[in-house]
């Protein structure tokens, strides 16, 4: 009877052991999905303030670059 009742006592111990770490999963999760929102609305208002920069910036290279209006780059 001790021998089961030491079985049962280990594996339950095991068992908190092993659940004890996944308490904080869910907090870092949420935590991490605010990161990611918070990156997000950073790198989309970046793009409105500077979209039109860019793309002055881009239309500009692209005619001083040889051939580029020509449609070289299309595979037909």
């Amino acid at each position: 009877m001790l021998r089961i009742y030491t079985l049962i006592a280990t594996l339950q111990t095991f068992v908190n052991d092993r659940f004890e770490g996944r308490k904080d999963r869910g907090a870092t999760a949420v935590e991490y999905g605010l990161l990611v929102g918070l990156i997000a609305v950073v790198i989309i208002g970046a793009v409105l303030t500077l979209g039109g920069q860019l793309e002055g910036l881009f239309e500009s290279v692209s005619k001083v670059l040889p051939g580029a209006g020509s449609g070289a780059a299309t595979d037909n």
